[in-house]
């Protein structure tokens, strides 16, 4: 499936786009273009930050058309690359578009951790946090503006990745995988994106009696995150909850699965549920009690949403 199709790779800062391109490129044989390297050019030959340039880019068109253009050009042409880009997926229509997300705090430490120069260089965690952060919201505001294109919506693409814990030969082998229709076809055929999430990243929205009678052992026998039937999932302003599957989440979470499969219910405003939103349904369903119970059973640490302090609180 899709064997001859372009492949598009972006998704949050720190999230391993060139490390993830490259061993796709590796792998398939397929010529590898990177954007970001041309920004990074950009700005240095401006004297200026990659987020000065994002910030510089939102009142000069200039900038961005020229390397838009060029991806419309290659896009055009037919032939097959790997292209390493924030908005290429808007561009390269009939490719396979792959999204990766990462942990925010878990991006910022990647980058601090490359060594500085006078495009990227960051003196603390929290400051790397903070300026990807600007550098993300600016561009979303410029693709928004120039395309009315969201890189924040899902259904954008065919595959959405986590590498917060996945090792990077992981997530390549589970990419080519997905582009050449091993896993997920049904969900890449019929209702795309597959999801590849990391289990500890998911917000339960049951109560943990659901889970009476699993053991370790059975979780155990699980050869890969592969053989689960994929997970339904909502989301909601970035925060991943189970519609349906939380046995399987917890099979995964006790295998010590760093992925496991989803199929996308509902985003931010879809329904989901009796009526309700997915942002509705996340804030009516997720308790600080579930999230400290989930913690307690399976030695997770979830971020408690702001909307879940307002219960009464009790300790983990």
């Amino acid at each position: 499936m899709g064997n001859q199709r372009s492949i598009t790779v972006n998704g949050d800062l720190g999230s391993g786009k060139s490390t993830v391109s490259v061993g796709l490129s590796e792998r398939l044989h397929v010529r590898r273009i990177s954007v970001g390297d041309l920004y990074r050019e950009m700005a240095r030959e401006r004297g200026m930050t990659a987020l000065q340039l994002n910030l510089h880019a939102e009142l000069d068109d200039v900038i961005d058309g020229t390397v838009d253009q060029m991806q419309r050009e290659i896009a055009e042409s037919g032939q097959r690359v790997i292209m390493d880009s924030r908005l290429a997926w808007f561009f390269f229509t009939d490719g396979f578009k792959v999204h990766l997300i990462t942990d925010p705090t878990v991006a910022a430490r990647r980058v601090l951790g490359r060594p500085a120069n006078e495009v990227e260089n960051y003196a603390t965690l929290e400051e790397a946090k903070d300026q990807l952060r600007s550098r993300s919201e600016s561009e979303r505001q410029r693709f928004l503006t120039r395309y009315h294109a969201d890189k924040h919506a899902l259904r954008n693409y065919d595959l959405v990745l986590d590498t917060t814990r996945a090792r990077p030969d992981e997530v390549i082998d589970l990419a080519v995988a997905a582009i050449e229709g091993r896993i997920g076809a049904r969900i890449l055929a019929e209702s795309p994106p597959l999801l590849l999430l990391d289990p500890a990243r998911i917000y339960p929205t049951g109560d943990i009696t659901a889970l009476r009678g699993m053991s370790d052992a059975s979780a155990a026998a699980l050869p890969g995150p592969e053989a689960l039937e994929p997970i339904s999932i909502g989301y909601a302003d970035s925060r991943f909850f189970v519609v349906d599957g939380h046995r399987r989440l917890s099979a995964a979470l006790r295998a010590g699965f760093r992925l496991v499969p989803g199929t996308l219910l509902a985003q931010d405003n879809d329904p989901v549920v009796g009526g309700l939103s997915a942002r509705e349904f996340f804030a009516s369903t997720v308790t600080i009690s579930k999230v400290y119970d989930w913690q307690e059973e399976h030695g997770t640490e979830l971020e408690m949403p702001a909307h879940a302090l307002g219960d009464p609180v009790r300790t983990p």
